[in-house]
């Protein structure tokens, strides 16, 4: 896993995120929130990608708290 802060639009993000262990999918929560409080500040608005990486995180922690 990426030792950035963020995680650019552009950076490798996981096709499965539901075989990640829990800590490696925290980390990557972080990176990506970070992307977007970034890209809400400098642009006024997220990525597209980053917001999807948004979602696509919530749905899966939605879904191991749901396990």
């Amino acid at each position: 896993m990426s030792e950035k802060l963020h995680l650019d639009p552009e950076d490798d993000f996981p096709d499965d995120l539901s075989s990640l262990p829990d800590g490696e999918l925290q980390v990557l929560d972080s990176q990506v929130q970070r992307q977007l409080d970034y890209e809400y500040v400098r642009e006024g608005e997220p990525n597209p990608e980053t917001e999807f990486r948004h979602h696509d995180l919530d749905a899966e922690f939605h879904e191991r708290d749901n396990r």
